[in-house]
């Protein structure tokens, strides 16, 4: 090692260029050889140490080969966007940075980018300015620092200093969620102390929203937890409507707004938006629909000072950097500079950029639900942004056709459950995605369809 990193960052920048020169190409699942030559990293912990570019040159000889193009145009599961060549890039200077955005002590640079970013990100999604911005691993634990703000604004209302005091004997919160309330949000109210098992299910209507009309009565002892995006669905909760009431009862509304949050760029969906900006806390994703890089969730909260307060770090080796420093609004004390992507993906693409890119994966959606219905498939939800649920024949049949699917290469999609029938789901979150590759997919899964089912 000769301290200049010229070597190893050119022998990085060379591989990573020629993958991603080849994904579009590549095994969207990779095959059987591909996953037993990850066997090359099966060996014992060298005792003197190797040499940098021949460790590189093995993580991508045995890695990339093994890899699940996410990056590429035709991989259309669990939401995952592939990651823009602008954000891309500047996650590699970041890195190169090695900042710890946690203060304007430790990084100016860091601090200062991501401060802007968050400003855009209340702008492009039309939320409140003067809002909090932290950012986040992904949306678990922007829905746990969402939650534990609305948690430390309701216990502040009726004197209780959670921050201090903790649960053990504090005033009781009831938590409402969806039936079809994602798994993370569960997560994080059982890491917070709410418990699976003792909210209340509010239940949905036939694409999965929140019915509004079941909606329990509230009070201001009360979080409503709502969904933009419905994970299988992609439906939006009425929060609007939901906030209207929770403000006249004093309650809290937090959205779990991982992908579907975005969708609220689109004029033509604006009525199914109205009202969002009402809610108390919001968490999205820019790692999934503005296309970054892993990881990079992002927590938002109208109440700036309920974020602080729940996520304040005080030691006496840090000076005060104002009131809102990063590390005071998420859990993380140290932490990569993932504000550096989410600035370099919104300055280049610009609002109508993203817009645009919105756009284009629910138009892709709608062209994938029209083919399947061509194939015979039942395409189980209304189409309402990126997402499709459809269903053909037996489960094990379903199950057949989505195998034969993975082997080819061609394109990747999971199983799901929706309203007690076995599905798949069909997510199509990539910049990179064309008509074309929708097409193909459909090619694909109608050779699949006709192998497993003859027909």
């Amino acid at each position: 090692m000769d301290g200049t990193y010229k070597k190893e960052l050119q022998t990085a920048a060379a591989l990573a260029q020629e993958y991603l020169a080849q994904v579009l190409n590549m095994p969207v699942f990779p095959g059987a050889e591909a996953r037993e030559g990850l066997g090359a990293f099966d060996e014992a912990l060298p005792q003197t140490g190797e040499d940098a570019v021949a460790t590189l040159e093995l993580l991508h000889s045995a890695g990339s080969p093994a890899t699940t193009a996410t990056t590429g145009a035709r991989y259309f599961g669990f939401v995952v966007g592939g990651a823009l060549p602008a954000s891309t890039a500047a996650n590699w200077l970041a890195t190169a940075w090695d900042q710890s955005p946690s203060s304007e002590m430790n990084s100016p640079a860091a601090v200062k980018v991501e401060t802007v970013a968050n400003r855009w990100l209340l702008d492009i999604l039309g939320l409140p300015a003067d809002g909090g911005v932290g950012m986040t691993t992904g949306a678990t634990m922007a829905n746990f620092t969402g939650l534990a703000a609305a948690r430390t604004a309701l216990l502040s209302r009726k004197g209780w200093d959670v921050e201090v005091q903790g649960l053990y004997g504090a005033p009781e919160i009831r938590v409402l969620v969806s039936e079809e309330v994602h798994v993370t949000v569960e997560k994080a109210l059982a890491m917070l102390g709410f418990g699976k098992g003792r909210v209340t299910r509010v239940p949905t209507d036939s694409n999965g929203a929140m019915r509004l009309d079941q909606l329990p009565a509230l009070d201001d002892m009360s979080i409503v937890c709502t969904q933009a995006g419905n994970v299988n669905s992609g439906a939006i909760d009425p929060i609007g409507g939901i906030a209207r009431r929770a403000e006249k009862a004093g309650a809290w509304v937090h959205v779990d707004g991982a992908f579907g949050l975005w969708g609220k760029l689109l004029k033509e969906h604006a009525a199914l938006f109205e009202g969002v900006e009402q809610a108390h806390s919001f968490a999205t994703d820019a790692h999934k629909w503005l296309n970054t890089p892993y990881d990079c969730g992002v927590v938002i909260c109208r109440d700036a000072q309920m974020l602080q307060q729940a996520m304040a770090t005080v030691a006496p080796y840090f000076r005060e950097d104002g009131a809102y420093a990063p590390k005071d609004m998420v859990p993380e004390f140290s932490r990569r500079a993932r504000g550096v992507e989410v600035w370099a993906a919104l300055r280049t693409l610009g609002r109508d950029g993203v817009t645009d890119m919105i756009a284009r994966c629910c138009a892709h959606a709608r062209r994938f639900a029209s083919g399947l219905e061509a194939l015979g498939f039942d395409v189980l939800n209304d189409v309402v942004l990126n997402q499709v649920v459809a269903t053909i024949g037996t489960a094990e049949q379903l199950a057949a056709i989505r195998a034969h699917v993975e082997a080819s290469g061609e394109c990747w999609f999971g199983p799901t459950v929706w309203k007690g029938r076995h599905a798949i789901r069909i997510s199509v979150s990539s910049w990179r995605t064309t008509e074309a590759d929708v097409d193909r997919s459909l090619r694909a899964i109608a050779a699949a369809k006709q192998a497993v089912l003859g027909n």
